[in-house]
């Protein structure tokens, strides 16, 4: 026992002494080593390791810290760091807490050079597992893309963002596309076909990622087939779907894709489309209208220039058809320039047609030879009617008018008086082609502008402004006129001739026309086609019963006995002790000279020595019809009033008794 005790205590002794040498020890900074120091997580597959925390030195001591570790592997599982566009690789981030710990449920961060590689998912995020891995996919971005890149993982543990490292190689694809085929071979004009096209890794189809195909040709271009510009692949393999639009010849499909270095071509047999109709276009000139031969000039044609066009089924265009040229009625005084020619890019052949001597009408038959089928007519069609018309001024269609015929103009200058007209028509009743010239000449007054005596048609007329000035009295056979030439002018005072003129190229076509200058105060006056001198007193009308009505005509004149101007306005003022109605008509209308039997005469070739003036009809009655008291009498005025505003008054009074 004794022995026991001695042996225990001796040993608690060693200890106790053991334990206060450590102390001391410490104490005084000595020993060495880390014992806080924690070596870092390695993560899964090839890659860097994270850092964590290391010992103090000298007795400062550093805790150990969070670490994130990256690698990579393959489809396999293998650890690599080689991507390609075959080879897609994963990444993996570990996440460890400072006591090494896996750290579940932390959100880890993706980056990296996305001109060499892309994550899968997009976000470029992931959640770490219970084992404190996190996981996402990288492949390369492009095929063509190659180089080295580092992918960085980043996340936060308790607090602390912590990120790792790890360097990668991106090594160029090399991919071929496979025969191009199309499925029919050949087709139909209008027809379709699949296109279809594998792109290779090696042998095998390349599946990795979709690649886009690129499909173009020459008819595609030209806009006569259509064809997906680009398509993706689908497990490796390309179709689309040509459709021809009238291509009408073999074409070359080419398919090219990014990183894809030689491209795939196949030629695809496509039938011509056959010729469905030929249309009438158009003629020019436009009113498909041309002059005899020999009777061309300013505006005027021998030659018609018609355009035809040759189309499918679809009503598309076709170029090198053979059209045919002949005329209907066969026997037509015409001469076909061109009887065929071929059609170009756009479907389009155009021949031309001169006239002959004979004015007619006429139509040309355009013909596609050899395509009638089963014993039927050849294609073909007629252009519109074109008539061959003299297209010059005949005298029988060659008309003059005067907007008025009575103008005030005899002491008043007006230079827009009235305006004159000619309408001018060939020998078949068309109007002149637009421009004849006409000349106008007149031997009072003025006529036309100062740039021209004349004026050119359009559709056949034209006109010019007449204007009231010196010279007013006419000098016969002055000017000298086409008119004048065969008949003279008339020689009423006050009324001025008017000749048109112009020419069918050999004779001259002529017609005239007369307007009144009149004056602008009334000087002669006839009460029921009786003169009635305007004395300085009033016009007695006489004298009838209160509930009688005094109807009489007035006819207005001026100093050459012609017509008041027209327009001018005609009324009973002043009126006292009497009822007036309305004067009928109240103004003055145009009044055309007329003969002595009162037959208008436009020309004024046959006006006659009677008064020209126009008869206007007033009624007046008593203020009292019913209720006669006693005898009364009615005083009024007939008052007329030029557009210049020349105004002339008449006096007048008419006496009632009772009955």
């Amino acid at each position: 026992m004794n022995d026991f005790k001695n042996d225990s205590t001796a040993r608690h002794g060693v200890r106790v002494a053991g334990l206060l040498m450590a102390m001391v020890l410490t104490a005084c900074g000595g020993g060495g080593g880390n014992p806080g120091a924690v070596s870092g997580g390695t993560g899964s597959g090839s890659g860097s390791t994270g850092t964590g925390g290391t010992g103090g030195t000298g007795g400062t001591t550093t805790p150990a810290a969070p670490t994130v570790s990256v690698g990579f592997t393959n489809a396999a599982g293998a650890s690599t760091n080689a991507l390609s566009g075959a080879t897609l690789l994963t990444v993996n981030a570990t996440v460890l807490d400072a006591d090494k710990k896996p750290v579940p449920n932390a959100i880890v961060t993706f980056a990296t050079d996305n001109t060499l590689a892309v994550f899968s998912p997009t976000a470029a995020t992931a959640l770490t597992d219970v084992n404190g891995v996190a996981k996402v996919s990288m492949r390369a971005a492009s095929l063509a893309s190659g180089g080295a890149g580092t992918v960085t993982a980043t996340s936060s543990v308790a607090g602390t963002t912590v990120s790792g490292t790890a360097n990668y190689s991106v090594g160029t694809t090399t991919l071929t596309f496979g025969t191009l085929s199309a499925s029919p071979a050949s087709i139909q004009a209008y027809g379709s076909t699949v296109l279809s096209v594998d792109v290779l890794n090696g042998s095998s189809k390349y599946t990795d990622q979709q690649v886009n195909v690129s499909f173009s040709s020459a008819c595609v271009t030209a806009g006569k087939a259509t064809l997906a510009a680009t398509v993706p692949t689908n497990n490796g393999t390309v179709q689309t779907v040509y459709r021809d639009k009238g291509c009408a010849n073999n074409d070359i499909i080419t398919v090219t894709a990014a990183g894809i270095a030689k491209s795939a071509s196949a030629t695809l047999a496509i039938a011509p489309p056959a010729a469905a109709s030929v249309q009438f276009v158009g003629a020019t000139p436009t009113a498909q209208s041309i002059v005899v031969r020999g009777n061309g000039g300013n505006g005027r044609t021998e030659t018609a220039i018609l355009t035809y066009k040759v189309v499918d089924i679809f009503g598309n265009p076709l170029a090198g058809q053979r059209v045919d040229f002949t005329p209907v009625p066969a026997g037509a005084d015409v001469v076909i320039n061109k009887a065929s020619d071929t059609t170009d890019a756009t479907g389009s052949v155009v021949t031309t047609v001169n006239s002959g001597a004979t004015p007619t009408s006429f139509r040309v038959q355009a013909t596609l030879k050899g395509t009638g089928t089963n014993g039927g007519p050849d294609i073909s069609t007629l252009s519109d009617s074109i008539v061959v018309t003299t297209g010059l001024p005949a005298q029988r269609g060659f008309s003059l008018s005067s907007g008025s015929f009575n103008v005030e103009g005899w002491s008043v200058d007006n230079p827009s008086a009235t305006t004159v007209q000619v309408m001018v028509a060939d020998a078949f009743g068309n109007p002149v082609p637009d421009g004849t010239p006409v000349v106008f000449q007149t031997n009072m007054g003025a006529i036309g502008s100062s740039d021209k005596g004349g004026c050119n048609t359009v559709n056949g007329v034209c006109s010019v402004a007449f204007r009231t000035q010196a010279p007013r009295i006419a000098i016969p056979g002055t000017p000298a006129t086409p008119c004048n030439a065969v008949t003279p002018d008339a020689t009423r005072p006050g009324l001025a001739t008017i000749c048109a003129s112009s020419t069918d190229g050999t004779n001259t076509v002529y017609t005239r026309t007369a307007i009144f200058m009149s004056g602008s105060a009334v000087k002669y006056v006839y009460m029921d086609a009786s003169p009635t001198p305007l004395a300085s007193g009033e016009i007695d009308l006489g004298t009838l019963p209160s509930s009688a009505t005094k109807s009489f005509r007035l006819q207005f004149n001026d100093v050459n006995n012609n017509p008041m101007p027209a327009n001018s306005t005609v009324a009973i003022t002043g009126m006292l002790g009497g009822n007036a109605a309305p004067v009928v008509p109240a103004t003055v209308p145009s009044v055309a000279p007329h003969t002595n039997s009162a037959v208008d005469d436009p020309t004024g070739l046959t006006v006659g020595s009677i008064p020209q003036g126009y008869t206007h009809l007033f009624s007046v009655g008593s203020t009292s019809p019913t209720n006669c008291t006693g005898p009364s009498t009615a005083k009024f005025n007939v008052t007329v009033t030029t557009p210049a505003g020349s105004v002339t008054s008449i006096p007048f009074k008419l006496s009632f008794t009772c009955p």
